[in-house]
């Protein structure tokens, strides 16, 4: 049985992703800054990079070792350029990108040990295709975005993949926050299929990627976005 390391899976997608692998036989570990009552889970805020180290440490005790990781912890705003304070950048630097980062080199290493592993990152949309007033967060999305590249050719040859999904609008609660009814339907208006991605999407994919079906699959950033990367 394999042994999954999941952030930020409290909410939305990452809840979505460790409920349908623990219903397919996996082990999931997750996190996130908020609490929760299940046995294999650590509440530890990964915008300290300092915390990574701890999480992968706890994860691996709890499960005896880990087989796949998922990346999918992150902060999102919306604000111009000029308006964005240092301490945002620093906070949402470490936690879309730095803590993902360190995460993958403590799990590569174990990974390489056994001769196999499996890593996803979940980026986004705006990361490949840029978000005005999102400068931030799709360069931090972007980032991950290369990292996933560049590990897919280092580990390659060690029997571990790594891909990227990025999504579009996905149909959470964190997009009911951020967008009124007007909004909503404005922003439905510019994609091609007219509907959010369904969380569940996201986490069928997650399956499909770890799955020896995929081992031939690397090095890929995934668009699942209802066709909103395809332009107008």
């Amino acid at each position: 049985m394999k042994s999954i390391l999941v952030t930020g899976s409290t909410r939305g997608i990452g809840e979505k992703i460790a409920l349908e692998l623990e219903k397919s036989g996996y082990r999931v570990f997750g996190c996130a800054r908020g609490q929760c009552d299940k046995k294999n889970f650590l509440s530890i805020d990964l915008s300290n990079p300092n915390n990574a180290k701890e999480l992968y440490l706890k994860a691996k005790e709890a499960l005896g070792r880990i087989d796949i990781l998922i990346n999918n912890a992150g902060m999102y705003d919306y604000c111009p350029i000029e308006k964005t304070d240092f301490e945002t950048m620093q906070k949402m630097i470490n936690l879309n990108f730095t803590s993902a980062f360190l995460l993958c080199s403590y799990a590569a290493e174990d990974m390489k040990k056994n001769m196999w592993g499996r890593i996803i990152n979940i980026g986004s949309i705006s990361g490949a295709v840029g978000e005005a007033n999102a400068s931030l967060y799709s360069a931090t999305k972007s980032a991950l975005s290369g990292l996933t590249k560049s590990l897919a050719l280092e580990l390659a040859q060690f029997n571990i993949t790594i891909n990227q999904i990025n999504p579009g609008w996905v149909d959470t609660k964190l997009s009911d926050e951020a967008l009124n009814k007007e909004e909503k339907e404005e922003t439905l208006e510019i994609i091609p299929q007219r509907r959010f991605i369904e969380p569940i999407e996201i986490a069928r994919l997650c399956k499909y990627l770890i799955s020896e079906d995929a081992k031939g699959l690397t090095g890929q950033s995934i668009n699942l976005c209802a066709g909103l990367s395809c332009g107008a």
